[in-house]
């Protein structure tokens, strides 16, 4: 590990100008495989009945479940969530018990599983609402699914609004993992991008987390940001990790203004090039590397003792809609507006519209909009891609000997297409496995790309979905 991590450490400074602009091209980020630009509505309310219905038959298998918490004060202006606006916080409680009246119609279809090994709040902002509607909400959720001994309570907070009192809440049910959103201490990128919050009041949430019990702390940090120069991001890896993070997710900024229109109010020309966008992802990577931090999958740092360094050592690491976990959990349930969930090899994704969402619930239905079953080759596929995604590797073998194929006869084209990478030193095809180079790590997207078919397919008809690039 410690040669390993030697290594690595130099690399990012290695790439080529010429390098990194042959791989900076848009793709996938694969917190799923097929991605959700593949959804389509014949994954409806009636399929998902039907889905339920035979998860509930593994009582023994405990769920995930993830709640989508959607509002927020202000707009983010980086922000590429599904969110809802308002500094009138009376206009969420509805909401809420809509979002109660979700988490009855699961329990009903799910009577024989309700054992739970996580729960993550995401949003928006969960702690945009009142700690005691926040608790009511939990309360009413955890009455019905039990969370199993050593089971991951997450939560994704804002430290510009959450109060100690929301931490105690929290805590008081169990929740033991934070992730706080800083982005950059810059205030002159704080002020470009609408998200201004000081280092004390990051350090205060830390701090009164750590107190009360939370055993991981995350901070998010986004690299591409207008006005971001190296010094200054390095400043504020620096900070984050004087503040004791258990890990840092490193997110590239997805700049897609056509997608988000708000993003538009960003200055373009203030965005830094190709070269200084890689070379703040470079500066991050060997100030976590140096304080002792390891790397985990493509953009996450995590200290030695972390459970996602010990699951990444011992090959458990796994990958999903809310990023890297070791929990493994064969069905995820995804409750409110624009919620996934993963449900017996199906994707389904609830109605993004509050409205719309509403008026599913009032009738009674479940809240669907789209999706998609994932076939046998889907399945294959997903799992070689995670393997790339989140261990760097792939065990040849070991995908035979789960799916009963010939490796390099079915995968042909792939490791056709996967070799120009390998003539490019990013990674090695060897008869048994499969391995990213160190460099290759930086550039593991476009390995995996490799192994997409839908990708392949759309862009060589040339009508491929935009996604955010993947330099």
């Amino acid at each position: 590990m410690n040669r390993r991590k030697d290594d690595q450490r130099p690399v990012a400074r290695q790439v080529t100008a010429e390098l990194l602009a042959r791989y900076d091209q848009p793709g996938p980020r694969y917190t799923s495989y097929p991605t959700a630009v593949e959804f389509d509505e014949s994954v409806d309310a009636a399929l998902y009945e039907r889905h339920l219905g035979e998860a509930n038959r593994h009582a023994d298998e405990p769920l995930s479940l993830y709640v989508h918490l959607p509002f927020c004060e202000e707009r983010c202006l980086f922000c590429g969530c599904h969110v809802i606006i308002t500094p009138h916080k009376e206009r969420a409680a509805p909401y809420i018990e809509l979002l109660e009246r979700e988490i009855d119609m699961l329990a009903e279809r799910l009577p024989d599983r309700r054992r739970v090994s996580q729960l993550h709040l995401g949003g928006g902002t969960p702690t945009y609402h009142a700690p005691r509607d926040l608790a009511a909400l939990l309360e009413h959720l955890l009455a019905r699914f039990t969370p199993v001994d050593g089971a991951e309570l997450a939560v994704e907070v804002d430290p510009r609004v959450t109060t100690a009192e929301h931490i105690d809440v929290l805590a008081d049910l169990g929740f033991n993992r934070i992730s706080m959103g800083v982005q950059d201490f810059t205030p002159e990128v704080q002020q470009a991008v609408g998200r201004v919050q000081s280092v004390e009041q990051t350090a205060a949430l830390v701090e009164h987390a750590r107190r009360r019990g939370f055993s991981g702390t995350n901070i998010d940090l986004i690299y591409g940001l207008p006005y971001q120069r190296p010094e200054t991001f390095e400043r504020s890896v620096e900070e984050v990790i004087r503040l004791g993070a258990d890990r840092s997710a490193v997110y590239s900024f997805a700049y897609v203004p056509w997608i988000r229109g708000h993003q538009k109010k960003l200055d373009e020309n203030s965005l830094p090039s190709r070269e200084v966008k890689f070379e703040l992802f470079a500066v991050a990577r060997e100030r976590f590397l140096e304080a002792g931090y390891e790397p985990i999958g493509m953009d996450h740092f995590a200290r030695p003792d972390d459970e996602l360094a010990l699951a990444k050592r011992e090959g458990r690491l796994r990958r999903n809609f809310q990023g890297y976990t070791v929990i493994p959990a064969t069905d995820v349930i995804g409750l409110g507006i624009s919620a996934i969930g993963d449900v017996r090899r199906a994707y389904v994704q609830n109605l993004k519209k509050l409205s719309q969402y509403q008026k599913a619930i009032e009738a009674g239905r479940l809240p669907v909009e789209r999706g998609i079953v994932r076939s046998d080759e889907d399945e294959l596929r997903r799992d070689v891609i995670h393997e790339l995604m989140c261990n760097f590797r792939v065990d040849k073998r070991e995908i035979e000997r789960r799916f009963g194929i010939a490796f390099d006869e079915h995968f042909a084209e792939d490791l056709r297409r996967l070799a120009a990478h390998a003539d490019n030193g990013l990674v090695t095809i060897g008869d048994d496995v499969i391995e990213a180079t160190p460099a290759g790590e930086l550039f593991i997207r476009n390995l995996a790309m490799c192994f997409d078919t839908y990708w392949r397919d759309k862009h060589e008809k040339g009508d491929s979905p935009i996604f955010s690039r993947t330099v």
